[in-house]
């Protein structure tokens, strides 16, 4: 079956939803869905997130291209996820192509498509989408008639495990980049289409912005190292830098996001209050690729807030940053929009909150309509030898004296988020969380004189990633991660007094070995998603449709003859000489900064700590020189010490 472009499969698609599950996910229609004019558009967008509707529905990166890109006269975007296999299958039976959910025309007929990575494991998700809208798997193989597949997010930073299948990756925000990739895309198709494929994306390529992996070859060292990358056709640059959108109160997006007809991970109105993060926490991949911080004011907030919540009717207003509490006027904003809406059906809530950075008083205006549900705190680090070699420097009487003032303010639910598998990480560092889960309850038991206090303890695997300083480490073997939690699980439930009252989640130590394969792997890594994916890989970040054994048979089959295996690319430490396969593609930061934090962590309780150059003097760590920015926050410097971030008394 044949579609033209532009032409809707709904009548074909309709007859296949009765037999498949969440069959609603599919249907679009919105609230602030947009179906714009086909043909009164001259350069149309298919923006995918690589996971199932109710996961990609509220992503926040998604949702504002597709509000920016439908602002600009004769541009068009519209949104596409992966399908459920179930309806993989009968699409394939069918010949119905990969569709958008909001006019449900082929994926295909678009100029560009635009696929937001927020995790790697949404990999072999992306080459059923390719295949299913009849374009080629790898790049090298399409014409002019196809889209210019483009990659962006946190994972586009080392695209080079995906690099055959993309034609493009753009780093960093994507709000001006895209309007700009727009304007050289609308200009190249006015002009005839000259070159044809290589010609638009030479244009995309040469200003420096775009990262065309083809245009770039490899030379592989005999033991299997990178020797190098080398542009291969002139005026293309030898590196590529990343976008940085330095005055977000002019971009207040998003206005009116998409209400989703089905159930989704997050169902609330969002705004991002600040974006970057200078805390320097070592193991944190989107603290570093996004400074400098820069703040959006108290004003936009409250505005784009109120325009929010009326385009939307959510009942919840999440505000979003990688630690929202450290906002220099938190206070302000909070108090603002709990006077704006006291009295209504609408909360506020802070989804990342440091334990050094909350306070009561803080956490009284969030819930001051009467919702008061669990706290969440993330210490990282069991022990604070621990801590101290994330650079996550906050001490267990931090963290016992935040509780102690929030079980005595009316809270009887405490969540922390610990990692395991971290550098220089012994079993004893991993039983410590065991020790301060159960201080925690037996703290709150004293100042409450309640029995009904719990604490949930929740465990991810780590895994060291690109543009970091654990970029060179190597990664615990997934064998020693679980061995680790079982030590810990029975150090919980062996103790009588605590056990009921701490609940422990995490995950097994595999997973995160794949991830680390592709966060931290080279292009030979293509040749192992693409094996799993025809094996039948889908989804592979929901658990109950991953394979650790698919992955690593296919793993041992793509790298066989080669100098490299799965070990290889993940529990193996690199040396400051290796060239890196991000190497050429600049997040800001100094290559020798990031080897001396490296350096710097690996002393335990000796480590040196970095501190926050947003309240202290700048480290060096090379952001703001080499990309011509800077801090941005929303007061006055001589206003700075009456804001900074409190610590519970």
């Amino acid at each position: 079956m044949s579609f033209n472009a532009g032409e809707s499969v709904l009548p074909q698609l309709e007859g296949l939803l009765p037999r498949v599950q969440k069959p609603i996910q599919y249907v679009g229609g919105e609230l602030n869905s947009v179906a714009k004019d086909w043909e009164g558009a001259e350069v149309r967008w298919a923006l995918m997130y690589p996971d199932a509707y109710e996961v990609g529905v509220p992503n926040q990166g998604v949702q504002i291209l597709y509000e920016v890109l439908n602002e600009r006269e004769g541009v068009l975007a519209e949104r596409t996820y992966a399908v459920w296999p179930d309806l993989e299958a009968l699409m394939r039976e069918h010949g119905v192509p990969q569709f958008t959910v909001d006019a449900h025309r082929p994926v295909g007929g678009f100029d560009v498509l635009g696929v937001s990575f927020a995790s790697e494991m949404g990999y072999t998700n992306l080459l059923t989408a390719l295949d299913l809208a009849g374009i080629p798997l790898h790049a090298a193989d399409r014409t002019g008639d196809h889209p210019v597949v483009l990659g962006g997010g946190h994972a586009a930073f080392n695209p080079e495990p995906v690099a055959d299948f993309l034609d493009a990756a753009v780093l960093g925000d994507g709000e001006e980049v895209a309007l700009a990739i727009t304007e050289v895309v609308r200009e190249w198709k006015r002009e005839g289409r000259p070159g044809g494929r290589d010609g638009l994306l030479e244009r995309l390529a040469a200003g420096g912005g775009v990262y065309v992996p083809r245009f770039y070859d490899v030379e592989y060292l005999p033991d299997g190292r990178i020797g190098g990358y080398r542009p291969n056709r002139p005026g293309v640059p030898w590196q590529v830098q990343k976008h940085t959108v330095m005055d977000l109160d002019s971009w207040p997006y998003p206005k009116a996001p998409i209400v989703p007809v089905a159930e989704s991970v997050h169902e609330r109105y969002s705004v991002e209050i600040f974006r970057g993060c200078t805390r320097g926490c070592r193991f944190c991949q989107a603290g570093m690729i996004t400074r400098p911080v820069r703040e959006r004011s108290r004003e936009t907030v409250q505005s784009m807030v109120d325009e929010g919540v009326r385009n939307t009717g959510f009942q919840e207003v999440g505000l979003l940053s990688l630690s929202s509490a450290d906002h220099t006027e938190i206070g302000g904003i909070a108090k603002g929009l709990a006077d704006a809406y006291e009295g209504t059906n609408t909360g506020l809530s802070l989804p990342s909150t440091r334990v050094d950075a909350f306070n009561i008083d803080l956490a009284n205006e969030l819930t001051r309509n009467g919702r008061r549900s669990g706290l969440t705190f993330a210490p990282e680090g069991g022990s604070e030898r621990m801590r101290r070699v994330i650079n996550k420097m906050v001490t267990e009487q931090d963290l016992i004296r935040t509780v102690t003032a929030a079980y005595e303010a009316g809270w009887r639910q405490v969540k922390l988020y610990f990692m395991c598998g971290l550098p220089t990480e012994e079993d004893e560092d991993v039983l410590a969380i065991a020790d301060l889960a159960k201080e925690v309850v037996r703290t709150g038991r004293e100042v409450t004189g309640r029995k009904d206090i719990r604490c949930t303890v929740s465990i991810g695997g780590f895994v060291p990633k690109p543009q970091t300083p654990f970029q060179w480490a190597g990664q615990t073997p997934a064998e020693t991660v679980d061995a680790r939690l079982r030590k810990l699980r029975d150090a919980l439930r062996s103790d009588k007094r605590y056990g009921k009252s701490v609940g422990l989640r995490y995950h097994e130590g595999s997973p995160s070995i794949i991830e680390g394969l592709l966060s931290r792997g080279d292009r030979r890594v293509g040749a192992v998603i693409e094996r799993v994916w025809r094996d039948g890989g889908r989804f592979d970040g929901w658990s109950e449709r991953f394979s650790y054994e698919r992955w690593m048979r296919c793993a041992e089959e793509a790298f066989a003859g080669q100098p490299v295996d799965a070990d290889w690319f993940t529990v193996r430490e690199r040396a400051e000489d290796e060239v890196l396969p991000w190497d050429h593609l600049d997040a800001g930061l100094d290559r020798s900064w990031l080897w001396q934090d490296w350096q710097d962590a690996q002393h335990g309780e000796e480590s040196v700590e970095v501190d926050d150059c947003r309240w202290n003097p700048c480290y060096d760590c090379g952001v703001c020189p080499s990309m011509g920015t800077g801090i941005q926050i929303g007061v006055s410097p001589a206003d700075r010490s009456k804001l900074l971030p409190l610590s519970v008394v």
